[in-house]
């Protein structure tokens, strides 16, 4: 896994807590909801790869 990964993920959990905390504040809720979950979606597309790939080297290693 690529460092820059991380700081990614960490960059894209800073600016979705901001953002949901303004759309909160100014009573937009359901476009706060909106923002958290097209944040998660984000990430877990990045993640999706990496999670295959330990899918793989894991049934790998077993012979399954």
């Amino acid at each position: 896994m690529e460092v820059s990964l991380i700081f990614k993920i960490a960059a894209v959990g800073i600016m979705v807590s901001v953002l949901c905390q303004i759309l909160k504040h100014s009573g937009r809720d359901e476009q706060a909801f909106l923002v958290s979950l097209a944040g998660l979606l984000m990430v877990l597309f990045w993640i999706v790869p990496y999670i295959y790939e330990l899918f793989e080297s894991i049934q790998q290693l077993f012979v399954l």
